[in-house]
């Protein structure tokens, strides 16, 4: 997939969720917004109220979507499942879409009025969102190869070595210009202004100065990721630790709740 169509494909997700937020709480803002106690008077209570047609089945979508962006996952990244379609970089950022979306329309669900035992799987299941952005954050810091499987810090600095390689080759630079580039500042902007410079003296092309440029950003972006690669590994065993739990919890109660609800005979539209 290329970077372009990366962008479109996070894009369109988070557009997706920001569109179904809007509309759901436009379209029952008049209900929601009522006192618990005053809602039974409200014209659409049939409708809007956790059994009713249209709330009833924003449990059942959302408890659909993450039990599949859960399963799927899980499945891919633990026992291979459609490896050779699906790579895991692009399944955990649709995951993390499905994991997003379905809770808040278990929100819309529970039309914000949760207590008891299902409060719990509410904030398990708020938990489980938030620890899901954070560890999304540690992930993408960690180094990996076209599979997405996670690169050791040998393996990284061989690509650092190659890619310092490339600049030398490339890039027309010997090693003492490369070295006044990687060197001049810890910024990315102070290398590119180091590189620009040398270009200047060099007088080298537009095509052949954004293709150096490329290479500089990511030579800066993977000589940051060696820096931290140990303490990006170390957070993501500790982010488990709060991520799993919560989501295990909140599996559990939602299927105690599915069950119950099945045997009061609330059956939806069936």
């Amino acid at each position: 997939m290329s970077p372009t169509l990366h962008k479109f494909y996070i894009g369109s997700m988070a557009l997706v969720v920001i569109v179904t937020t809007i509309y759901l709480g436009w379209t029952g803002y008049e209900f929601y917004q009522l006192p618990i106690e005053e809602r039974f008077y409200h014209p659409h209570y049939d409708w809007f109220k956790p059994s009713g047609a249209f709330g009833h089945g924003l449990g059942i979508v959302g408890t659909l979507m993450i039990l599949i962006g859960v399963i799927l996952y899980i499945a891919r990244k633990k026992y291979g499942f459609m490896e050779q379609y699906l790579r895991i970089k692009y399944l955990l950022e649709f995951h993390i879409f499905l994991c997003t979306l379905g809770p808040i329309l278990v929100l819309f669900h529970t039309s914000f009025k949760f207590n008891g035992i299902v409060s719990i799987a509410f904030w398990s299941m708020v938990a489980v969102v938030l620890s899901g952005v954070a560890g999304r954050f540690i992930y993408v810091r960690i180094p990996r190869n076209i599979q997405g499987q996670e690169l050791g810090l040998e393996q990284v600095q061989i690509l650092h070595q190659n890619l310092r390689l490339g600049l030398q080759s490339n890039g027309q630079f010997s090693p003492d210009e490369l070295e006044r580039i990687v060197s001049v500042d810890n910024s990315k902007m102070g290398r590119l202004a180091a590189a620009k410079s040398l270009l200047k003296e060099k007088n080298l092309n537009r095509t052949d100065q954004a293709r150096i440029f490329k290479l500089i950003k990511e030579e800066y972006r993977l000589g940051n990721r060696i820096k931290n690669l140990t303490r990006m590994q170390e957070l993501f065993k500790y982010w488990h630790v709060a991520h799993k739990p919560f989501a295990l919890i909140m599996l559990v109660i939602v299927v105690i709740h599915v069950i119950v609800t099945l045997a009061l005979g609330y059956k939806w539209i069936f």
